[in-house]
C-alpha cells in the first residue's frame, strides 16, 4: 500500500539526518563564535503580518484558524525576524545579531521537482549599514561554508538597485521596466534582449547585466551602485575577496532587497546554494527603521554540493 506525502516534501532517514546535523552543527559553531544568537519563530503566522515583507513569493500553504483569520507558513525567516526586532527589541541598541535553523515553505511550479518545504540556516545583522555590515555578513558566510568543508564555492555579488537605476537613466516607462525586470529575475537574457529590442530602449540594458568578473567590470558603470560594490571589495578580508565574482545582473527573487545582493555558487550543483543581501527598508514596515543585511543557506542543496565535491 502506498501512503503519499505532499508534493515538494520528503522524508529524511537516519543516515542522511546525521550528515545534515553535522552540517548545521558546524555552521552553528561559527554563528555562536560570531555572537549571532539563535532564535526560533512560529512556523505559522498571520498572513497580513507576513505581507508586510512584500517578498514576491507565494506562500506554500494557507489555512484558517478557529477565529477565521488567514494564516500562512513562513516563506523565509527574514520577515519573522523583522517582526521580532520591532516588537521584542523595540528599544534595544543596535547592531543586533540573530541566527536560525528553520524550515521555510513556498509555493512552487508543479512537476518541476522544486521543494515546498526546505531547511534554511542563516543570519540577520540588524542595524549595521553598508558597506561594513555587508562585509561582516559575507565574512560570516564564507566562514560557515569553510566550516562545513565546501571547497569550490564562489560568491556572486551584485546590487539590487543597479538595474532600476539603469531604467531611470534611460527613462524607461514603468510598464516596460516591469517586463525587463521580470526577464532579468528569471535570468532569461534571450527574453530580455527581445523586450529591449521590441521597445527600442538602449542596449546597455542587455549588455550591463551580463557583465561578470573581477573589479574591472565596475569600470563599465558609474554612480552609487558601483561605488558601493567597490567599497565592499576594499574592506573584505583577502580570503573572502578571493571567493567573490561580480555579477551585475544578479537579481534575487525576494522583493525586499535594496542594495548589495549575493548568491552562493558551487560547480558541484547547478543552482545557488543560498544567498542574501541588504534590506534596508524592511524593518521600517514593522515600525523600527534600521538598516539590515543577512543570508540564508539551503541546507539540502549544501549537502548535495558537498557530496558532489567528494565524488569529483
Amino acid at each position: 500500500m502506498i501512503h503519499p506525502i505532499p508534493n515538494g516534501t520528503r522524508d529524511v532517514l537516519p543516515d542522511e539526518m546525521r550528515e545534515l546535523r553535522a552540517i548545521t552543527e558546524a555552521m552553528r559553531g561559527v554563528f555562536e563564535h560570531r555572537s549571532y544568537g539563535e532564535v526560533w519563530t512560529p512556523t505559522i503566522e498571520f498572513e497580513d503580518v507576513l505581507r508586510h515583507g512584500e517578498t514576491g513569493v507565494d506562500p506554500g500553504y494557507r489555512v484558517f484558524d478557529d477565529h477565521g483569520h488567514v494564516m500562512a507558513l513562513r516563506a523565509d525567516m527574514t520577515v519573522p525576524i523583522a517582526r521580532v526586532v520591532a516588537t521584542r527589541y523595540a528599544t534595544a541598541e543596535p547592531p543586533l545579531r540573530f541566527s536560525y535553523f528553520a524550515h521555510a515553505y513556498r509555493g512552487v511550479r508543479p512537476h518541476r521537482g522544486q521543494m515546498r518545504e526546505f531547511l534554511q540556516a542563516g543570519i540577520e545583522l540588524i542595524g549595521a549599514p553598508g558597506p561594513h555590515g555587508t562585509v561582516e555578513a559575507l565574512t560570516v558566510l564564507c566562514e560557515a561554508l569553510d566550516a562545513v568543508g565546501l571547497v569550490g564555492y564562489r560568491i556572486a555579488l551584485g546590487s539590487a538597485s543597479l538595474y532600476p537605476a539603469l531604467l531611470n537613466t534611460f527613462d524607461v516607462r514603468p510598464e516596460v521596466g516591469e517586463k525587463l525586470l521580470s526577464a532579468l529575475g528569471d535570468r532569461d537574457f534571450v527574453r530580455l534582449e527581445r523586450e529591449v529590442a521590441a521597445h527600442g530602449v538602449d542596449d546597455a540594458l542587455v549588455r550591463v547585466p551580463q557583465l561578470r568578473g573581477g573589479p574591472e567590470v565596475l569600470d563599465e558603470i558609474t554612480g552609487g551602485e558601483a561605488d558601493g560594490l567597490r567599497a565592499i571589495l576594499a574592506d573584505l578580508p583577502d580570503a573572502v575577496r578571493e571567493r567573490i565574482v561580480l555579477d551585475l545582473g544578479l537579481a534575487r527573487g525576494l522583493g525586499y532587497y535594496t542594495g548589495s545582493v549575493f548568491d552562493v555558487l558551487d560547480p558541484a550543483l547547478g543552482e545557488p546554494l543560498g544567498g542574501g543581501g541588504r534590506y534596508d527598508g524592511l524593518l521600517a514596515r514593522f515600525g523600527r527603521d534600521l538598516p539590515a543585511v543577512g543570508f540564508a543557506l539551503h541546507v539540502d542543496r549544501l549537502h548535495l554540493a558537498l557530496a558532489g565535491e567528494e565524488a569529483a
